[in-house]
């Protein structure tokens, strides 16, 4: 059982004691957080009630319970997790037969998150990392991601002003329209300098076809690279991680809520 200790200052501090304090299987009141993360009553209240707003945590009359918000990040940490350890291999594989650097990437909201980066010999390059996020609209692998996201991830992202990063990058509505149409046609996508001057990418989906669960992508100086001929190494790297992360996969965390709608195309 968690023991009480100084209360901590800060309110990330004290929401992490709050919910660390959650460490045996059944509910727990008010006044047993407070006894258990030494917090005052008042500020330990305050909080349970946003994180029961919010969904990480949720209240059965006088007890609270870890939320689902809480299931689907652990489900999905885990997920990724599994899904960088199916592509290692591959993803060092392509590293090595190019000599440039290689992403695995997921779409989160209106940027795409970096699940790992291999180098090649143009690493130190290449302005990402493991970890690190990015415009969407801007990279070759959110690009790939976003033309299988449906209507209402575009319209979303839509809602505000495009960033541009360079004057190559997308900035209006009719050309990302345009854009996500033709990576649709192709499926693959394509970085021509719109994240960083001098850089070129190309991309391809990882998943069921339609409905993408990661990209990878091979990055390079883009005086150097000729991005058609890195297209069949990067979509059969795409394939090949696929079907090694299939091998051994768990439920996606989409099957938290039921079977996934198929996704609407772009447009419609």
């Amino acid at each position: 059982m968690t023991t009480a200790s100084p209360a901590p200052a800060s309110m990330i501090d004290r929401i992490v004691t709050i919910l660390d304090s959650f460490d045996e299987p059944q509910g727990f009141t008010l006044a047993q957080v407070v006894a258990r993360t030494g917090l005052p009553r008042s500020s330990a209240h305050r909080i349970l009630e946003h994180l029961v707003k919010v969904g990480w945590l949720r209240r059965d009359q006088l007890h609270y319970h870890l939320g689902l918000r809480i299931l689907e990040l652990g489900t999905l940490a885990c997920y990724q997790h599994q899904l960088r350890g199916a592509a290692s291999a591959h993803l060092y594989e392509l590293a090595h037969s190019t000599g440039m650097t290689v992403h695995l990437a997921v779409l989160d909201g209106p940027e795409i998150v970096y699940l790992d980066k291999l180098g090649g010999r143009s690493s130190l390059r290449v302005p990402s990392r493991i970890g690190g996020r990015a415009p969407a609209t801007c990279t070759a692998v959110g690009k790939v991601l976003l033309a299988y996201a449906g209507e209402p991830a575009v319209e979303a992202l839509l809602r505000r002003p495009l960033p541009r990063p360079t004057p190559a990058s997308i900035g209006t509505e009719r050309r990302l329209r345009a854009e996500l149409v033709s990576v649709q046609d192709r499926g693959i996508s394509f970085d021509r300098e719109e994240s960083a001057w001098g850089l070129g990418c190309v991309a391809a989906p990882i998943g069921t076809p339609g409905s993408p669960e990661a990209a990878v992508s091979v990055c390079g100086p883009i005086t150097r690279v000729n991005l058609e001929h890195l297209v069949a190494p990067v979509r059969a790297t795409a394939q090949a991680v696929w079907a090694s992360f299939s091998a051994g996969r768990t439920a996606p965390p989409s099957s938290l809520h039921g079977a996934a709608a198929p996704r609407q195309p772009i447009g419609a």
